[in-house]
């Protein structure tokens, strides 16, 4: 059972979160979505295209189709931070996420697969029924407990995400050795500087590793105790949060721990919300008011910590006109999703005899209800290291285009994680390493070539060589002399 403020709180943080990702997206429009970039449409269609997937951004590779995409998604993230049509905005939403996901699968990441499964699973939640433009037109709810198979679901994909993660680190580094942090934060390319300070505290580091597995593994099973149900999940919440702060601080992982914090907004009991109402109500009332004649302009929206407190815990509020009819058929249609869901993510973790086959995989390419919570699962990179860009010219200078035309060195720099300029680019510089995809390593050199062209005071170039300086974690912090790597060479 959830509250219903509590679904409106994480409907407001879900399109903030999605503002935020289009806006760190927009800086690479060019980079990442045109045919003048590290992925052209040919090579996508050819090299990394599923063809049960869709794509709106798949219809041009101009950057002026791009953008004009872009500025729906984020028209519709506004409408759903401000509750208008919140179920429309929700689905325009998850389809625009799903199209921008799917037009570039080189750079999606964990909390990529967590923000579009939030997005799935709130169109059939009433995340706008309060502290909504929306909500205006409607009465308060008599009470804002609410349940039916789309809390069910919601709850249980939460679940499934630290569950599955823990099953999945099945190497001795998670399960006995205790050193898969130690590891993790050796890491230089997704080191941060509260990582620095962890670093050096060896036993430390193995105490935390085996706290890290076990509350992944046990924390959600409190999403389920029947007894003092708001007081567990109040300690749910509030744990994830610290763990995902922790790792904002320690490692770099883009936008994950703020959708991870999201994410578990719509878990707050009613007691909580509440406090939070009593709280935060006054001062937020008092600075509505003191917005004078502006706020005479602005329609009359319910605002959202003026709805009075209804404290009871009752099962079944009056839900959407549009989910009035067939109550039945539409929780049974989700709990089969939701059946579907588990199936998938046994992937890795039961028996392959267990595991869903292809055919039956179609659904979960088409919606992308895929999902693998496999973070530094089974077990942590070992390998490490940075990128040079080494550009020669005819006249015998190099030049790092990887740090803005510098002279090129092979020392390390202070801080690799830095060189990146977002998250984004950190995933695609790693998957830039397999073997798997040595197809897409021209592309990005010759865009980085194509890139240094394009400014008249550079020095021509005669070859672009891609390097990557190779260093192996090794225990007792020692690394492996690092090696030189030539990933890829292109000419003008």
């Amino acid at each position: 059972m959830l509250d219903l403020r509590a679904l409106a709180l994480m409907r407001m943080a879900v399109a903030v979160v999605l503002l935020l990702d289009l806006g760190i997206r927009s800086t690479d429009l060019e980079a990442h979505y045109t045919n003048m970039g590290v992925l052209p449409l040919y090579v996508l269609f050819e090299r990394a295209w599923n063809p049960y997937e869709f794509s709106l951004h798949t219809m041009s590779g101009l950057w002026a189709v791009q953008a004009a995409l872009f500025l729906l998604a984020a028209a519709a993230a506004v409408g759903l931070l401000l509750g208008w049509r919140p179920r429309l905005m929700t689905v325009v939403s998850w389809v625009m996420l799903v199209s921008v996901q799917n037009r570039n699968p080189l750079i999606v990441q964990g909390g990529d697969d967590l923000l579009r499964m939030l997005l799935f699973w709130a169109i059939f939640l009433p995340w706008g029924r309060v502290w909504s433009r929306d909500a205006q037109d409607r009465p308060a709810p008599e009470h804002y407990s609410y349940f039916n198979a789309a809390t069910v679901a919601y709850v249980v994909q939460i679940a499934l995400v630290y569950v599955c993660t823990a099953l999945l680190k099945s190497g001795p580094e998670w399960r006995s050795e205790g050193t898969a942090i130690y590891y993790a934060l050796s890491l230089d390319q997704v080191l941060m500087p509260g990582g620095r300070l962890l670093y050096p505290h060896y036993e430390l580091l193995k105490v935390l590793t085996h706290v890290t597995f076990y509350m992944e593994l046990l924390l959600p099973v409190l999403l389920f105790i029947p007894v003092a149900t708001p007081l567990w999940r109040t300690v749910f919440v509030l744990t994830i949060w610290g763990f995902h702060l922790g790792i904002s601080l320690t490692l770099f992982v883009g936008l994950f721990f703020i959708i991870s914090f999201a994410s578990v907004m719509g878990l707050l009991p009613t007691p909580v919300m509440g406090w939070l109402e009593r709280r935060l109500g006054p001062p937020v009332q008092r600075g509505a008011g003191h917005l004078g004649r502006w706020r005479q302009r602005l329609p009359p929206w319910q605002w959202p910590l003026a709805v009075q407190l209804q404290a009871e815990w009752h099962p079944h509020v009056r839900t959407h006109r549009h989910f009035r009819l067939l109550p039945a058929l539409r929780d049974t249609v989700l709990f089969v999703l939701l059946g579907y869901t588990v199936w998938w993510n046994l992937d890795g973790i039961a028996r392959p005899g267990y595991t869903m086959h292809e055919p039956l995989r179609w659904f979960g390419y088409l919606f992308r209800t895929d999902q693998h919570w496999g973070m530094f699962a089974p077990t942590v990179f070992k390998d490490d290291g940075w990128y040079i860009l080494e550009g020669h010219t005819k006249d015998g200078r190099r030049f790092d285009l990887y740090r803005g035309g510098q002279p090129v060195t092979y020392r390390k720099p202070y801080s690799v994680m830095a060189l990146h300029k977002n998250d984004r680019w950190r995933k695609y510089s790693e998957n830039y390493l397999f073997v798997s995809n040595d197809w897409m390593r021209p592309y990005y050199c010759n865009y980085m070539l194509r890139r240094w062209r394009e400014n008249p005071r550079n020095p021509p170039l005669q070859r672009l060589d891609v390097i990557y300086m190779k260093e192996v974690s090794l225990p007792d912090y020692k690394v492996q002399k690092p090696t030189r790597e030539v990933l890829c060479s292109c000419q003008p």
